[in-house]
């Protein structure tokens, strides 16, 4: 878990170069039991359940308010090579986000004003992003800030129920409530969790398109999240949590 991990945290794009050039040479008096690159791909596997409950039980964060939620796509191939894909067909699906259609996953994501992730899950590409929501705020109290694609006066009314207040940007056809200052200036700082997203996939590198394995794909995946939970310095807002804790 730990070599999986402080992949994301170097500055190598693949994990072959990081494994012979970084663990074979440098960390062998930590690991003395060093196997070879192919076995060690083939043991990593083992890694995705341990992982998993690493991230949820001990660096998922708690809510202090203001919360914001967006989701990510993880295409898992090129889109003119989607037919010939073979690792996850019958698994990924195609979505559309605002910049294009893709063949994969998606990344839902509850981060705090902080940058901390406070819950996430995964989903094929095609399902909509209001469906896991109730499962992720499940914890959640406060101020929860999304942008259109939250757009559900049911949902609203049953996040309200439970103590959540979901905000959302509105259409140009519909019509604008009056809002506390507030609450205009946090949907103008939605651009929080879109940095976020982007630092996972450009730096923590939770995404790409060479897997051959869906095991592997997934501990990828978890060890990156783990990785950016690590992280001293994350995307965030500069107000204190009593002050959070105030306004919510």
């Amino acid at each position: 878990m730990t070599i999986v991990i402080m992949f994301h945290l170097s500055r190598y794009r693949t994990f072959k170069d990081y494994y012979h050039r970084q663990v074979l040479r440098s960390y062998r008096s930590y690991f003395p039991h060093l196997v070879s690159y192919n076995r060690f791909v083939e043991l990593m596997q083992a890694c995705s359940v341990p992982l998993a409950l690493f991230m949820s039980r001990h660096k998922v964060k708690q809510s202090q308010g203001v919360a914001f939620i967006d989701s990510t796509a993880l295409a898992v191939c090129a889109n003119p090579r989607i037919y010939q894909h073979q690792v996850f067909a019958g698994r990924a699906q195609r979505g559309k986000t605002s910049t294009g259609w893709f063949f994969g996953f998606k990344l839902h994501l509850i981060i705090n004003h902080q940058g901390e992730i406070i819950s996430f899950c995964l989903t094929t590409g095609n399902t909509d992003d209001r469906k896991p929501v109730e499962l992720l705020t499940k914890n959640l109290w406060g101020r929860l800030f999304a942008d259109k694609g939250y757009i559900s006066h049911s949902l609203k009314e049953r996040l309200k129920d439970k103590g959540v207040d979901l905000i959302t940007k509105l259409r140009k056809n519909m019509e604008q409530p009056f809002r506390p200052l507030f609450d205009q200036l946090m949907l103008r700082k939605r651009a929080l969790i879109e940095s976020v997203n982007d630092f996972l996939k450009n730096t923590c590198q939770i995404q790409h398109t060479r897997h051959r394995s869906k095991n592997n794909w997934l501990v990828n995946l978890l060890s990156g999240l783990v990785a950016y939970s690590f992280l001293p310095q994350k995307p965030k807002l500069k107000f204190t949590q009593q002050q959070a804790k105030l306004i919510a």
